[in-house]
């Protein structure tokens, strides 16, 4: 699966995008979060404050308990604002 960072998040992880081998027991959106954290101390750290991420799977914007499925891309990115 492909996963990509944007924005501060990029920042943190090291990398603007990656593509890993999800665990079975990565289902929804928060085990993928709980599953990042495990990585190293960069994820970890880019996924402290989990409330301040947004996720978008396939492009469109969901909750953390939004199960992932055969979804190919999953992006996480701080909220946005208009101007």
């Amino acid at each position: 699966m492909i996963i990509r960072y944007f924005a501060w998040v990029r920042e943190r992880v090291g990398t603007d995008e990656e593509t890993i081998e999800l665990p079975e027991t990565v289902q929804t959106v928060a085990d993928l979060i709980g599953h990042l954290k495990t990585l190293d101390a960069n994820h970890a750290a880019a996924f402290a404050e989990e409330d301040a991420i947004r996720v978008a799977v396939d492009q469109l914007h969901v909750e953390t308990d939004a199960k992932i499925g055969s979804a190919r891309e999953i992006a996480f990115f701080p909220p946005m604002t208009g101007g």
